[in-house]
C-alpha cells in the first residue's frame, strides 16, 4: 500500500493500492508513519509524495473499515490516532514534503496534503472533503490545517458542503500551490531544484515557516553566516562575477 524509495537527495512516499482507489486502512496510516521515520533519519534533501496510479490520488480512508467503528469505541481511537500519527509524522518532518496530486483527492486524503509544503495539482486533480456527507467530523487538526491553508470560509465551504473542487479553483484558494500538465513531473523538478540549494539553510527556512515566532530563529540566522556552507557558496557566486 505505501512504498518508500530513495532516489539520491529525493524520497518518494508512493500510495500504491490501485484496486482500491488508494483507499488508506489503519496499516497504510502506520506504514505512513514508520516511512516518514526512515526519511528522517536519512540524508534526504526533499520527499515527494504522489500515486501509483494514474487519475486517482487517493479516496481517503479505507470506509470498509468504518462499519467495525460504530460498535467499536475502541477502534474508534485506533482509527484516529493512525492517522494522527501519520500526518503529523509527514508535517514534523525537516525537508520539504511535496504532494504530487494526479486525478481524486478526498476525505483523508485531503488532511495528508495539508502535512506537505507544497502541492502540485495535475489538470484533472479534483478535491473534496466530505464527512459531512457521511456523518462524522474532521479531526481538529486537520481543520486547522485547512483553515491556515485556505481561510476560515474556504475552509467552510468545502468542509459544510463537501463538493468537489477541480484543479483551478483550488489553486485560486490556495489549497495547491503549482498546477502542472504532469504533477509527478513538475514535482521532480521542483525537488530538484530545491536540492541544488544548501540543505541546512532550506531546513532552516522550513523551521521557520513552521514557527515563524520560535526564539531560536535569530541566533540560528546570524549562525549560518559562519558556516562551511555559506562560504563556500559565497566564494562561488563571488568567484563567477569575477
Amino acid at each position: 500500500m505505501i512504498r518508500l524509495q530513495f532516489d539520491q537527495a529525493t524520497a518518494l512516499l508512493t500510495l500504491d493500492r490501485g484496486g482500491a482507489r488508494n483507499a488508506l486502512p489503519i496499516a497504510a496510516w502506520d506504514a505512513i508513519t514508520d516511512a516518514a521515520a526512515s526519511v528522517a533519519i536519512s540524508d534526504t534533501r526533499v520527499l515527494i509524495v504522489e500515486s501509483a496510479m494514474p487519475g486517482i490520488f487517493s479516496a481517503g480512508a479505507d470506509l470498509s473499515e468504518f462499519p467495525a467503528l460504530i460498535a467499536d469505541p475502541a477502534l474508534r481511537t485506533r482509527f484516529r490516532l493512525a492517522m494522527a500519527r501519520g500526518i503529523e509524522a509527514l508535517a514534523a518532518l525537516p525537508i520539504p514534503v511535496i504532494a504530487a496530486v494526479d486525478g481524486g483527492c478526498f476525505g483523508a486524503a485531503v488532511a495528508l496534503t495539508l502535512a506537505c509544503d507544497i502541492v502540485v495539482a495535475a489538470d484533472a486533480a479534483l478535491f473534496a472533503t466530505t464527512p459531512a456527507k457521511l456523518g462524522i467530523g474532521y479531526p481538529a487538526s486537520d481543520v486547522a490545517r485547512l483553515r491556515a491553508r485556505v481561510g476560515a470560509g474556504q475552509a467552510a465551504r468545502m468542509l459544510f458542503t463537501g463538493d468537489r473542487i477541480d484543479a483551478d479553483e483550488a489553486m485560486r484558494i490556495g489549497l495547491v500551490h503549482c498546477r502542472a500538465s504532469d504533477a509527478p513531473e513538475q514535482a521532480r523538478a521542483m525537488a530538484a531544484t530545491i536540492c541544488t540549494n544548501d540543505p541546512d539553510a532550506v531546513r532552516l527556512l522550513k523551521s521557520i515557516l513552521r514557527d515563524p515566532a520560535a526564539s531560536a530563529h535569530d541566533q540560528a540566522f546570524e549562525d549560518a553566516f559562519g558556516s562551511p556552507g555559506f562560504a563556500q557558496r559565497l566564494d562561488a557566486f563571488l568567484g563567477g562575477k569575477r
